[in-house]
């Protein structure tokens, strides 16, 4: 299930969110490979940290769903960015809906953030909440890594090297979100996703 959840391919949405990556392009502060991983690297733990963290607290039943929702929008100042992690959400709970028809879903409707929702899975799933974590802290990092790839017309096999040297990143992030909330937040991350809504025929949608 945990190869399931973090493969790319799952039919979810995350292939349309570039997670600031194409905002980051445009403004020229992702140019190249080595930039791309300097930026994944700083997302991964910060935002990834943050959503990590809620959703190994609702795996372990620390956080209910209610208060799960108020705390991912405590924690992500931009409205930008929150839009985009319910629309990711929505498409979660869709596959969820589809996968555990037996599942009472209706505490995420009629919409849920994407950390919220991968929290409720990785608990049916019977998932611990580190490895919840692991999966969100992966998936913010290859989905970013994926978009910066496509836009800059990057050797897949460099990017795959990128994500390969993350890993450990993405582990120490894991165990960190599952031992209690965080609360970090990066500004530019935030100015990223702001910008990225008012552009022109983006190619993404956050």
């Amino acid at each position: 299930m945990m190869l399931t959840l973090a493969d790319s391919r799952l039919p979810v949405g995350g292939h349309v969110h570039s997670g600031g990556v194409e905002q980051a392009v445009a403004d020229r502060v992702v140019v190249d490979a080595e930039s791309l991983a300097r930026f994944l690297r700083r997302r991964v733990t910060t935002s990834g940290l943050v959503a990590a963290s809620i959703a190994a607290a609702v795996t372990d039943g620390t956080l209910d769903v209610a208060a799960a929702e108020r705390e991912t929008d405590a924690r992500t100042p931009s409205a930008a960015a929150r839009r985009a992690s319910l629309a990711q959400g929505r498409g979660m709970l869709r596959l969820a809906r589809r996968m555990w028809p037996e599942e009472d879903w209706s505490a995420h409707a009629p919409q849920s953030h994407l950390p919220v929702i991968c929290g409720a899975i990785g608990r049916v799933s019977r998932l611990s909440g580190f490895h919840t974590a692991l999966i969100l802290a992966y998936t913010t990092m290859s989905g970013s890594a994926t978009a910066g790839q496509r836009l800059l017309a990057l050797d897949p096999a460099d990017v795959a090297v990128v994500i390969a040297d993350l890993g450990a990143e993405c582990e120490r992030v894991a165990a960190a979100a599952a031992v209690e909330l965080a609360d970090l937040s990066d500004p530019t991350l935030d100015v990223f996703a702001e910008r990225h809504e008012r552009r022109d025929m983006p190619l993404f949608m956050s």
